[in-house]
């Protein structure tokens, strides 16, 4: 497979990039300890971009196949886009997670196993007949066994701990033999630690102990066996504040920042859902910049409070993810209806039904699109990376209260759990978009609700103001006045008039993200595929041939030139986390004959998957 790190061995001085993996029972710390290797690695200056893989059950058994969590970081000296295809170095704290992770691990990569964790109830766990520290399984990778367990037993021991909480500090011990191999420091990581733990400093101190001890332990091994200390030079990057962000972090910050370049408050509703939970975490702890979150009692309650916002002259916001936006979706037809201000976050994940919670997936284009009874049009909007996760929130928040409609905000799974690192933007240099209620109206003049402005917007009258009261629901409105009408020729004018606004919103028109604005191929992209898309069509690129890269953050109403911009390609690509649903909507709108690059494993795509497309395609 091809790699950001391509053919290097492990063992060479200074390579561009390293892809290592961190993979264990999901009571190990393995995503704290990639966590916290990612801030040693951005604190050193380097790219990178992460990829979280958790387990689907709340607590499988310890142990088991089912059970085994992995993090995974590609870091470099150079432009990461991707978490990387194949890992050079597989840390695997048992057998479990030897099994799962194996073959993902390139030929000739380092495999450090901690043998404490090897014992034969493991391995029938883990469905080994056999121990592969026994056999010649093994015997194409470098292999690096130790007992880890007995280890940081060994340096906990001075705190009194009991066995049990003392391996409790194995991720530690481990995070610091990482830190040897990779050349970090360990002063970060020490310090936040004493701020966990302040309550319980011996807790702390004994953590502080083992990463040490594993630090210490990579000085030793590299005397006698095949682990080698590597420094990965730092990127050259814009002078400026730089920071880790996740996804749902970043979605957080945009909602926020939009709120506040719209000049309103925010009111968010939202229910538990994996992997949406962690926005309502977020955003709970910003309340000083006029974020109002509330738990609902289910999804149905929490998009409806966001709804009531709105009405009120708050921006109402909500989240979830596929199960819980179908819950939602009658309630999407009232915003609809009443042309209120929304944004709905829809945090993918495979489907159907609960399908793979953990796992990321782009299925619900449809459903974002398409997925409401009626004539229900909505602006969808979809980010392509955690960064960018940031500026699409924004720009949700600018076209909901602009045009009075709700927007629904498309990430995944991927992207939510997924960091890299981020210039902060400066505030200054957006533009704000301040909402203007309505306030008034002349002594003769007729309150007209539903009268449309130039963009086809409606005015935002908030409850209450004096001589403006009016009707407002889900059944159909009339013309202006927003009366109830059922009338056959008012019904067309309505719904005529709400696509319309729709269709008309002003999105930007569409640039190439890598290569020519015509030519031979282009693979056309959207969502969390921007990045090995953009890394295959480089390589690609460097090997002569004739490819370019388009990705689409307005999914409807689609860029206005983005017709004609596929029609200077002979042939269109199109990978996609699903079965082929943006294929079709290009097809459907622009009559182009879009090709399908569909996988649905709940893994993303890799880079060499893509490059052996573009290759095939242009064949």
């Amino acid at each position: 497979m091809a790699t950001q790190a391509a053919d290097k061995p492990v063992n060479e001085t200074a390579p561009e990039a390293v892809v290592v993996r961190f993979a264990g029972d999901s009571g190990d710390g393995m995503q704290l300890t990639g966590g916290q290797f990612t801030l040693s690695t951005a604190l050193a200056g380097n790219d990178l971009a992460t990829f979280p893989d958790f387990p689907a059950e709340i607590r499988a058994p310890q142990g088991t196949l089912f059970g085994v969590s992995a993090f995974q970081i590609n870091f470099g000296s150079r432009e990461i886009n991707t978490a990387g295809d194949a890992p050079d170095v597989l840390v695997a704290m048992n057998p479990a997670a030897l099994k799962v992770n194996l073959e993902s691990l390139k030929p000739g990569g380092l495999i450090i196993i901690d043998t404490g964790e090897f014992s034969k109830r493991n391995l029938d766990k883990a469905k080994y007949d056999i121990s592969p520290l026994e056999d010649d399984s093994l015997a194409k990778w470098e292999v690096l066994a130790f007992d880890i367990s007995a280890l940081t037993i060994e340096a906990v021991k001075p705190f009194g701990l009991g066995n049990k909480d003392a391996l409790r500090s194995k991720n530690m011990w481990t995070l610091g033999l990482a830190l040897w191999m990779f050349d970090r420091e360990r002063a970060p990581i020490e310090e936040w630690l004493k701020s966990k733990f302040k309550s319980k400093p011996e807790i702390a101190d004994a953590n502080i102990a083992a990463l040490n001890a594993g630090h210490a332990y990579g000085e030793t091994a590299e005397l006698s066996g095949p682990l080698k200390q590597l420094h990965v030079d730092p990127i050259e990057s814009k002078p400026g504040l730089y920071r880790t962000i996740n996804g749902a972090e970043a979605i957080s910050l945009g909602l926020v920042a939009g709120a506040q370049l719209a000049e309103l408050p925010m009111f968010f509703g939202g229910y538990p859902i994996t992997p949406a939970s962690a926005i309502l975490h977020h955003l709970a702890r910003l309340k000083e910049f006029g974020v109002t979150t509330f738990q609902a009692e289910d999804e149905i309650a929490a998009i409806c409070a966001s709804i009531g916002a709105s009405y009120a002259g708050q921006l109402g916001v909500t989240s979830s993810s596929g199960p819980g936006i179908a819950l939602k979706t009658e309630a999407m037809g009232l915003a609809i209806m009443t042309e209120l201000p929304l944004v709905i976050v829809n945090s993918q994940r495979g489907g159907p039904s609960t399908g793979l919670p953990t796992k990321t997936e782009q299925s619900d284009l449809y459903q974002a699109v398409y997925g409401r009874n009626g004539d229900a049009p909505m602006p969808v909007v979809s980010c392509s990376s955690p960064g960018d996760a940031f500026e699409c929130a924004i720009e949700a928040c600018r076209i909901a209260t602009q045009y009075m409609t709700p927007v629904m905000l498309l990430t995944d799974g991927y992207i939510a759990n997924a960091s890299e690192p981020w210039p902060v933007p400066d505030p200054s240099t957006f533009t704000p978009f301040p909402t203007k209620f309505m306030e008034g109206k002349g002594a003769d003049e007729e309150l007209l609700p539903y009268k449309r402005d130039a963009k086809g917007a409606r005015p935002w009258i908030k409850p209450g103001t004096p001589d403006l009261m009016h009707r407002i629901g889900g059944i159909e409105k009339a013309v202006d006045s927003g009366h109830i009408d059922y009338g056959s020729e008012n019904h067309q004018v309505m719904t005529d008039a709400r696509m319309n606004k729709v269709l008309g919103i002003d999105v930007p028109d569409q640039e190439v993200s890598l290569g020519e604005a015509s030519g031979k191929l282009a693979v056309v992209g959207w969502g969390s595929t921007f990045g090995p898309i953009r890394r295959a069509v480089d390589n690609a690129r460097g090997k002569g041939l004739d490819v370019s890269h388009i990705h689409v953050r307005h999914i409807w109403p689609l860029p206005g030139n983005l017709g004609d911009l596929l029609k200077s390609y002979d042939k269109i690509l199109v990978p996609e986390m699903n079965t082929g649903q943006f294929k079709t909507v290009l097809r459907d709108q622009f009559l182009v004959d879009a090709q399908p690059l569909t996988k649905t494993s709940g893994q993303p795509f890799t880079i060499a998957e893509l490059e052996a497309a573009i290759e095939g395609a242009l064949a």
